[in-house]
């Protein structure tokens, strides 16, 4: 017989693409772990774009193995290959979940997410780093230079936490108002700037703002020969829940780079909200005329961006719906 954690493990849903051929120029995946659980309904879309392997992976997870009623949500977006990417969507949310526990620890101490989720995030890019200088081999030189950006999103009863590491991004619509959730961690950032320069990096404008003018976002999980420029320390941000809350949207920069946080917020509603009347008519249930559309969300955007067709972008992006 499982246990309750092997039994609350099995709904974890982890999905990624680790290759993928196709005569196309664009293929898109879709994830099929959508689920529904009391106020929440969530499902997401990954597009491989053009290239051969899809570097992205998603995590999602149900509550019960938390501290609390929160729901986890992830996205990773890997660089160089697709092993960092892969390794956070199997083993970050378990390492949280160490780190919590001993957090808990501490009587009487109210938990600190910020040093949870930095700890958590440590723990990861340590491990990255002590695979890749067991052997100097062909390999592993090419394993330094892989990476992943992180954006972990925990939606309790009360309140959300977003641990940002990299330019991926969650945006949360706020009585039809974009709200961003987490800051890119871009090269050109003031801040981030500074803190690369004074440690001795560069930021080169090679097609674009670059750290030593190879890697494009300023902070990620691995990426182990620009240490300590690029650093894997993440942004929490804790922002408490209200009853206009009606979406976040999490996403890796493939699609942020095309259309702003207002655009796609804007067509996840009308997506949602037409659904919504479908079923409504029908009779069917709210969260799952949400879960309906979810899929198709993406595909709207895409024709209504701003130009540049997200079709030949490889992005993931999770719907999170919230109805009352």
């Amino acid at each position: 017989m499982k246990s309750e954690l092997e039994t609350q493990y099995s709904k974890i849903s982890h999905t990624s693409t680790s290759s993928a051929e196709s005569s196309d120029r664009c293929r898109r995946e879709e994830g099929s772990s959508e689920r529904k659980s009391g106020e929440l309904v969530y499902g997401h879309v990954s597009m491989i774009g053009r290239r051969r392997v899809m570097e992205d992976a998603v995590t999602v997870a149900p509550p019960g193995w938390l501290v609390g009623e929160y729901y986890f949500f992830a996205a990773y977006d890997g660089h160089g290959g697709d092993k960092v990417a892969q390794a956070c969507g199997e083993r970050l949310h378990k390492c949280l979940e160490k780190h919590i526990e001993k957090a808990k620890k501490v009587p009487e101490e109210k938990l600190d997410w910020e040093k949870v989720m930095v700890e958590c995030f440590s723990s990861m890019d340590e491990e990255f780093g002590e695979n890749v200088s067991r052997d100097e081999s062909e390999q592993m030189e090419a394993e330094r230079k892989m990476g992943s950006t992180a954006v972990v999103v925990l939606v309790g009863k009360e309140e959300v936490v977003v641990a940002n590491c990299g330019d991926s991004r969650a945006v949360l619509c706020r009585g039809g108002v974009a709200l961003p959730l987490s800051s890119d961690h871009k090269p050109d950032r003031a801040d981030e700037r500074e803190r690369i320069e004074a440690i001795g990096g560069k930021i080169i404008n090679w097609n674009g703002w670059r750290v030593e003018g190879v890697l494009s976002t300023s902070r990620s999980l691995g990426d182990h020969y620009l240490k300590p420029y690029v650093t894997s320390e993440p942004e929490v941000k804790i922002s408490r829940r209200s009853e206009y809350d009606e979406f976040i949207i999490i996403a890796t920069d493939g699609l942020f780079d095309v259309v702003g946080n207002g655009v796609a917020c804007e067509v996840v509603k009308r997506c949602l909200t037409r659904q919504r009347r479908r079923y409504k008519k029908s009779g069917a249930s709210e969260a799952a005329a949400m879960l309906d559309e979810i899929k198709k969300v993406v595909f709207e955007i895409d024709a209504n961006g701003s130009g540049v067709r997200i079709g030949f972008q490889r992005f993931t992006t999770t719907v999170v719906g919230i109805y009352h």
